[in-house]
């Protein structure tokens, strides 16, 4: 069985990790281990009206915040490696000084050190120089930054056709999910 780790923070994009969920889900040698944060929890619910309880439903485990002693803490529980959609700048912060307060932020790095991938959606607009130097040292680090910025060139009718395709580029990552493979414009 395969694991993936999704952590949830409070930056604004709640349907972005719920799009990636639902990918998912038709994934049954696939196990979602989401983390949420106190943030990210109010969020959700602000967002989409969903619960801790509605989003329990749609992974495989959801862990508390506060348990430190979860699995995903530490480098013997194997996983594919994580994906925190969408990381608001103070989780970037955590990441890239190894401030390990949470089992999220310790998750991150357990990920990093075990050198598997991080995969970093930030939300932020605009950003500012601390915040591009924080994502440029995450990268420096080793992990992926996946800004949620929308492909024009594949026609996105919805808001929900943008985060498919955001969710498409997180877990082609993984190997989890395929990119369509562009082909040239006919001009």
């Amino acid at each position: 069985m395969k694991r993936l780790i999704i952590g949830i923070t409070g930056a604004s994009g709640a349907p972005l990790a719920l799009s990636l969920l639902e990918r998912l889900q038709g994934q049954p040698e696939l196990e979602t281990h989401v983390i949420l944060s106190r943030c990210g929890e109010m969020t959700l619910r602000h967002e989409t009206g969903l619960s801790r309880e509605d989003l329990s439903a749609r992974c495989t485990r959801l862990y508390d915040n506060a348990d430190y002693g979860a699995g995903p803490a530490s480098g013997s529980f194997r996983t594919l490696g994580m994906v925190i959609i969408p990381c608001s700048m103070k989780t970037l912060a955590g990441v890239v000084t190894g401030y390990c307060d949470t089992l999220l932020l310790r998750t991150a790095d357990v990920t990093l050190k075990e050198r598997r991938k991080l995969v970093l959606v930030p939300r932020e607009c605009p950003l500012s120089t601390l915040h591009l130097r924080n994502l440029a040292t995450a990268s420096e680090l080793g992990a992926v930054v996946i800004p949620p910025v929308p492909a024009y060139y594949n026609h996105p009718q919805t808001v929900e056709d943008v985060n498919r395709q955001i969710a498409e580029k997180v877990l082609s990552q993984f190997g989890l999910d395929e990119v369509p493979e562009w082909t040239g414009m006919d001009v």
